[in-house]
């Protein structure tokens, strides 16, 4: 039973993050705060292509040029994550509100990510 908590936490979260990009939206009448979907789903694609099953690999120090590519892709997309609101709400494209809602739907998923990555670590969980 405890093993099903975790994944509905897990599921909550990503919930959560969803419900407060499409408020961020929704609230203030202004859908460019949706761009930041865009690098969502670019985010696991250097995971995807260039890493594979391998994903220890991207904890360790060796120096394979694919993993580091990927690490930088990654970083890359995750930094466009936080900088697409901020820039939207310099040009005052959206409001204080809507840049709140948008962070903290990226600090949502940053933690639903953690957890998956502990939840995948243990054996139960394990898909490769």
């Amino acid at each position: 039973m405890a093993d099903f908590g975790k994944l509905a936490i897990l599921a909550i979260l990503v919930s959560a993050g969803i419900v407060l990009q499409i408020l961020a939206c929704a609230l203030y009448n202004n859908w460019w705060p949706m761009l930041t979907v865009l690098t969502y789903v670019m985010l696991p694609m250097p995971l995807l292509f260039f890493v594979g099953s391998d994903a220890f690999s991207l904890f360790s120090e060796t120096g394979n040029s694919w993993v580091d590519a990927t690490k930088f892709l990654t970083g890359a997309s995750a930094v466009g994550c936080i900088a697409i609101p901020s820039i939207l709400k310099h040009a005052d494209v959206i409001g204080w509100g809507a840049l709140a809602m948008e962070l903290s739907s990226f600090i949502i998923f940053v933690t639903a990510i953690v957890c998956y990555i502990r939840i995948n670590t243990e054996d139960e969980y394990s898909m490769f």
